[in-house]
């Protein structure tokens, strides 16, 4: 029979676990935001809130609004996105008997996530902010380097450092962040080539420019109100657009670590009697 996981958000570290669940043959079901503010929009799931259906390397997800539409979709072989940032679904799955094996919360908050370790059999949490044995049962190191994707069963992920991922020699300035507060407009496309100088996108008429020359590999949507310092965007200096439909090698090392969570974990074992 197979596992059930709910991931709380499908941004693109939670859509790379998503996705290697998914391909692992486990049904997994995705809860979101009502305007989520991925970057990284063509390779996130959480972009099926938007467009009602949304496809990342031949996986496909489609918006849903009850616990009809995720098990509809689970027949289907689609993962479903459902709007509950709240994750009031567990709820009414917990009524409706469907057994819920992993709880994943992917939504890269690097704040504690108030969680329930009674929430599922197994809770999971990706990076800074979880504690395994307090707010959950397991965490993911999500940092860049030798611990990346590993699995920890006690104590907690590296602290957030605060510096972006950075490619070739470009760190902060590869991450594009609102200069003032107010609406969001975009001038440019996810995967376009941009020189440095090339108009962005701009918040209350504060024009955000390309600081380099590269490929444009995430952008927020249009028409959303953002904060002043928001990440709004990410130019990525490789110039490889191809890197912009695929997830990346970190995703799919921490999709790795999930998955090895999942498939080892005590309360599962004795569950499902592997």
């Amino acid at each position: 029979m197979s596992e059930n996981v709910l991931i709380r958000g499908g941004g693109d570290l939670a859509s790379g676990v998503a996705l290697r669940l998914h391909r692992s043959g486990m049904r997994v079901a995705i809860t979101e935001l009502a305007q989520p503010l991925v970057i990284r929009r063509t390779v996130s799931f959480a972009e099926a809130i938007y467009q009602g259906e949304m496809q990342v390397e031949g996986v496909i997800a489609q918006r849903v609004k009850s616990l009809t539409g995720i098990q509809d979709s689970w027949e289907e072989g689609v993962i479903p996105v459902l709007v509950d940032p709240d994750c009031t679904i567990l709820k009414e799955m917990d009524q409706a008997s469907v057994r819920i094996s992993a709880l994943v919360d992917g939504r890269m908050t690097k704040s504690s996530p108030y969680l329930d370790l009674d929430s599922a059999s197994l809770v999971i949490g990706l990076g800074p902010g979880f504690v395994a044995g307090e707010n959950c049962h397991a965490v993911i190191e999500t940092n860049r380097g030798h611990f990346l994707g590993r699995v920890i069963w006690e104590g907690s992920a590296q602290p957030n450092t605060g510096v972006p991922e950075g490619f070739g020699n470009q760190y902060h300035d590869r991450v594009l962040r609102s200069p003032v507060e107010g609406l969001f407009q975009s001038h440019a496309e996810i995967c376009q080539h941009l020189d440095a100088g090339d108009l962005i996108a701009e918040v209350n008429g504060h024009q955000i420019l390309a600081p380099f020359k590269g490929v444009l590999r995430g952008l927020l949507h249009s028409g959303l109100h953002v904060n002043k310092g928001f990440k709004v965007g990410d130019l990525d200096p490789r110039d490889d657009p191809s890197y912009c439909t695929l997830v990346s090698d970190k995703s799919l090392a921490i999709a790795g670590g999930v998955l090895e969570a999942i498939l080892t974990s005590r309360t599962l074992r004795q569950e499902t009697g592997r």
